[in-house]
């Protein structure tokens, strides 16, 4: 029986959460996100369609996540980011970083940033931009 050790890579792999709270049935973007992230080496844990913020923060605790990413296209960021941020810092994870991505009103990004959103992107966000975001959010 050989002993498995963790090599450098894994020790140090991100651990992503992808979520599509609230009622919106559109993943495209979220899987696409999530190939990406796991293609640059990073650990993707996809919650599905349809998860409540509950749902959300319970997954990014029993996952041990470094990062949640929410994918919203139903207009609803503005009452779900504040409530799975609240559920985070609850469950003791205030340093885990959130992203989100979907369709976001520019009038809505300078709040969702003075929340604590680490990153916020629209339709057609860079996904070399995104992993490079969450790589230096993670580091710093």
């Amino acid at each position: 029986m050989t002993d498995k050790k963790t090599s450098p890579e894994q020790a140090q792999r991100i651990r992503v959460l992808v979520a599509k709270p609230g009622l919106d049935g559109h993943d495209r973007g979220a899987k696409v996100i999530a190939r990406a992230l796991r293609d640059a080496g990073m650990e993707v844990i996809y919650t599905g369609l349809r998860q409540t913020p509950e749902m959300i923060a319970e997954a990014a605790l029993q996952e041990d996540v470094d990062v949640v990413g929410l994918s919203v296209l139903s207009g609803a960021h503005m009452a779900l980011t504040p409530r799975v941020m609240e559920l985070l810092r609850s469950n003791g994870q205030s340093h885990v970083k959130l992203f989100i991505g979907g369709i976001i009103p520019d009038e809505d990004l300078h709040r969702l940033v003075e929340m604590g959103v680490a990153g916020v992107y629209g339709p057609g966000a860079n996904t070399e931009d995104i992993i490079r975001d969450i790589k230096k959010a993670v580091a710093g």
